[in-house]
């Protein structure tokens, strides 16, 4: 494992390799890795000849200040978990490397940005356009591997790759939980002992409300996961949607066609946590 802090320095080694017709796999992070960042890294290894894992903070898909600033960051234990699957190169470039001029680029993704994370988080959708378009132009990878937990932030991505005709393949990665059902984040580093042990109702919740979708109507079922999330003082549900899967717009009826996925915010103090279920 090789780590590079330059741009100049990852991209020769890469041409290196695709002068050998070696196929590069890119696992892009914010650090504060955890399983599921690896099990995204073990995928690229096993469809990739060399795997590429970036670690970047990106300042420009933070809407509040105090987030960014609270962001975990533990580069050393990064380094050690990624020594423990097949990483080839580790790119961990300062924030002036990404961007040595502002990216004062407005990108539009239409409906898939107005709603549930767009919503909430203003700007948040075209800074991560930014950060991964400049890390796509720099390790112009062949496939290029991300978790369904950020269920939106994937469709926007795709939509990034078709918006830019770029030759990249995007490889979306099965969600991984704690023993609990707790979905895997970096956010969950930041959690208070006690707003960690109730956390895991967030997936419960979902889960029974997709037992409850056979016989219950999308109402029923929407007020179920709000007045459960509300059972706690300690949980605050910002959003709960159950949205199509293309166009995440929210669905009116079970009947409609096409695959159904619940998708959910969740504030744990001030840590907000994401989720989502395919009904």
């Amino acid at each position: 494992m090789k780590l590079y802090t330059t741009i100049s320095s990852l991209q020769v080694a890469i041409k290196t390799d695709r002068a050998k017709g070696l196929k590069v796999g890119f696992v892009p992070t914010m650090g504060a890795l955890h399983e599921g960042h690896l099990s995204l890294v073990e995928q690229a290894g096993t469809s990739s000849d060399i795997v590429v894992v970036s670690i970047f903070v990106n300042p420009n898909q933070f809407n509040d200040s105090n987030d960014l600033a609270n962001y975990p960051r533990t580069m050393e234990e990064d380094l050690k978990l990624l020594s423990t699957v097949r990483c080839d190169y580790v790119f961990y470039p300062d924030v002036e490397e990404i961007y040595p001029v502002p990216d004062t680029r407005q990108f539009s993704f239409g409906i898939l940005e107005n709603v549930m994370e767009g919503k909430f988080r203003p700007g948040h959708f075209n800074g991560v356009a930014q950060v991964v378009s400049r890390l796509f132009e720099i390790v112009d990878p062949d496939l290029a591997y991300f978790g369904r937990k950020d269920f939106q932030q994937l469709a926007v991505i795709k939509n990034l790759v078709l918006q830019l005709q770029l030759r990249v393949e995007i490889v979306a990665c099965d969600i991984v939980r704690e023993p609990d059902g707790l979905a895997m984040s970096s956010r969950n580093k930041l959690l208070l002992p006690e707003y960690r042990e109730v956390a895991p109702l967030i997936y419960r919740t979902l889960m029974q409300a997709k037992s409850l979708s056979a016989t219950s109507s999308l109402e029923n079922v929407k007020e179920y996961v709000l007045d459960e999330i509300s059972r706690t003082n300690l949980l605050t549900a910002e959003y709960f949607e159950i949205v199509d899967d293309t166009n995440l717009q929210s669905i009116k009826s079970w009947n409609e066609p096409g695959i159904k996925v619940g998708c959910i915010a969740v504030f744990a103090g001030k840590i907000r946590l994401i989720d989502n279920l395919i009904f």
